[in-house]
């Protein structure tokens, strides 16, 4: 067998080939969705019920602010003399007019949340991505890094990684490299979508990881830390700070691990990746008693299990979903991001399904999984507003606490 493998043997040259042939294809998918001169923009919009329901206002109390000034007139259509919907930047007007923005105390901590697993393919972006969405139209500050050098988080906000980035000016990676900038401000840049800001990534960003690895034996400490205190000089400006790391136990995942006070663990209900996980948990855990023996003990507000990529036509789904209630009744969360083609089909377009507008967004498909995303912002909504001592007379309100 050695002899006949030997007869056709792979050249240097011909993976070369094949990796422009790889780039060819990428290249063709990007150009798709990334045309030359175009940006990506937010097209949805709120019709006056639903703009009221999202504000927590009565569809009269947006009109007579409208009449005496306090909003301005509403966009209408000049042939029909309907209002044409608001915005979400116009909505947010209205519930900073109306003071139901639910922005933390300058008090209360900003939660930093990794959404974080060891293993690929487990819908760690997808997850990061339309939770900040989800957040976004609930009227908070977000902002995304995006610390995995694939830049797919990035790619789907509207940058392509390989034009739109630079990783010596727009990335973490300066941060990163010995000397660089003090703050993160340098690499914080505002998206299509109003509340959203982002720190984007590409493949660049894999050299902090060399970089952290020859600093790692000399500067223990600030190679840890170092994720940790940037993003203390921009917490200030947001309510919540999601972190999307790369799907490898490397220098900048347990930066991520130090830098986050709350773990969202997305896990598919399949046995590989249900494995994965459990492998994950055990990593983790070791990993943070060791750095803890090294005077980096570190503690968060919350650490919940997703189930992801739930299909309930397959029996073994359903059969892990029980045991992972089971095992892990209080730290798993109650809704289930579901295996739905409206995500898969999104995607494919470098979007989210939050961004879906028109016709599509009637159809059965689309309505159920709005439905599952919903749930699962909301759970996770209510875990980050627990942290926050302002908001616990409302959640005493609304019967949560």
């Amino acid at each position: 067998m050695a002899d006949i493998i030997g007869e056709y043997p792979i050249t240097l040259d011909e993976i070369d080939s094949l990796a422009r042939r790889a780039d060819t294809v990428i290249n063709r998918l990007r150009e798709r969705v990334f045309s030359p001169g175009t940006q990506k923009a937010l097209d949805l919009t709120f019709n006056v019920r639903t703009a009221g329901e999202m504000v927590g206002r009565t569809e009269k109390a947006i009109r007579d602010a409208e009449t005496d000034g306090r909003l301005p007139e509403p966009r209408k259509d000049p042939a029909t003399g309907r209002r044409t919907g608001y915005s979400l930047a116009e909505v947010n007007r209205m519930r900073e007019v109306f003071g139901t923005l639910p922005h933390r105390a300058p008090g209360d901590p900003a939660t930093v949340l990794a959404v974080q697993n060891f293993k690929g393919g487990v819908g760690k972006s997808t997850v990061v991505v339309h939770l900040a969405q989800y957040l976004a139209l609930r009227g908070y500050r977000v902002c995304v890094i995006d610390c995995d050098s694939q830049g797919s988080t990035t790619s789907i906000f509207g940058l392509n990684p390989d034009v739109d980035v630079d990783e010596e000016e727009d990335t973490l990676y300066p941060y990163f490299r010995h000397g660089g900038p003090s703050t993160l401000h340098y690499a914080l840049r505002a998206t299509y979508w109003p509340g959203i800001a982002m720190i984007p990534a590409n493949l660049g960003l894999y050299d902090a990881e060399y970089e952290f690895a020859a600093r790692m034996l000399r500067e223990q400490s600030f190679v840890l830390d170092r994720l940790r205190t940037g993003i203390e000089t921009i917490s200030d400006q947001f309510d919540v700070i999601l972190l999307d790391p790369p799907p490898a136990l490397g220098m900048i995942s347990l930066s991520v691990l130090r830098a986050a006070n709350a773990l969202i663990i997305p896990a598919p209900p399949n046995n590989i990746d249900f494995g994965s996980t459990a492998h994950f948990l055990k990593m983790m855990g070791a990993t943070l008693n060791e750095l803890a023996e090294h005077g980096g003990a570190r503690g968060y507000n919350f650490v919940k299990i997703l189930a992801t990529k739930m299909n309930d036509q397959k029996s073994a789904h359903q059969a892990i979903r029980r045991v992972m209630e089971a095992v892990f009744p209080n730290d798993l969360l109650q809704a289930t991001l579901k295996d739905s083609a409206e995500i898969d089909n999104a995607t494919a377009n470098l979007m989210s399904v939050y961004e879906i507008t028109g016709a599509a967004t009637r159809t059965e498909t689309h309505k159920r999984c709005r439905v599952y995303l919903d749930a699962v912002g909301r759970e996770v909504e209510t875990l980050i507003r627990k942290t926050w001592p302002s908001h616990h007379a409302a959640l005493r309100k609304e019967g949560i606490l």
